[in-house]
Order: C-alpha cells, then sequence, then structure tokens
C-alpha cells in the first residue's frame, strides 16, 4: 500500500483516495496530487488572516513607534492604498505612505483589513 500525503490545507494524516483525487476526512479538502499547484503560497495576510492585495485600504492595530522619530503611529490608523512588497531580510511586506508621516514600510502583523 502506498503512502498518502498529509493534507494541505489542514495537515490531517488522515486522507483517502478518491478516483483520481486524494481527500481529507477531517476538513473534507480535495486536490489532486497529479496536477501542479499554480497557487501563490506566500499570500500575505493580515492580522487576522484576510488576505490582502495591493490598493487595498488597512487600519493599523498598535501603536508603532517609527525609527528616527519621536512621534509613532497610532492604534486606529487608517492607510490607504497599500502596495505589497517582497523584502524578506526585515519583514516588511507593506509600503505605504500615511498622511503625517510620509513613506513607510509597515509587516502586514500589525494591522487588519478595512
Amino acid at each position: 500500500m502506498s503512502e498518502l500525503p498529509n493534507c494541505p490545507s489542514c495537515g490531517s494524516e488522515y486522507t483517502y483516495e478518491d478516483r483520481e483525487l486524494i481527500v481529507c476526512s477531517l476538513c473534507a479538502h480535495e486536490w489532486n496530487p497529479n496536477q501542479v499547484d499554480d497557487t501563490d503560497h506566500d499570500q500575505i495576510t493580515d492580522s487576522n488572516g484576510n488576505p490582502l492585495t495591493d490598493g487595498d485600504d488597512v487600519i493599523v492595530i498598535k501603536d508603532l513607534k517609527v525609527k528616527g522619530s519621536s512621534s509613532s503611529v497610532k492604534k486606529g490608523t487608517k492607510v490607504k492604498s497599500i502596495r505589497l512588497i517582497d523584502d524578506a531580510k526585515d519583514g516588511h511586506d507593506i509600503d505605504c505612505k500615511i498622511d503625517g508621516f510620509g513613506a513607510m514600510k509597515l509587516k502586514s502583523e500589525f494591522v487588519k483589513k478595512a
């Protein structure tokens, strides 16, 4: 008997074959193991797990100190028209302009989708 892969959705080891598909018995996720997956696995999400896209508006969920400034971005500040970036070296994945501060980068873990 061949070893079936764990569910890519929930990670469960309880999977079974149904014709050409593999099905997870816990979350009912179905997938074809022979089909190439073209989805983006590095989807950037907000603090609540909602996927973010370019042009979204977000709200800051905690006070953030601004490097080189005596002031901070306050909790509840709305940031309009974000741009997602891939900047793995420092963990910032949102490029934006904030009124009163100008252009800056944010981490998606400190925002929620508006």
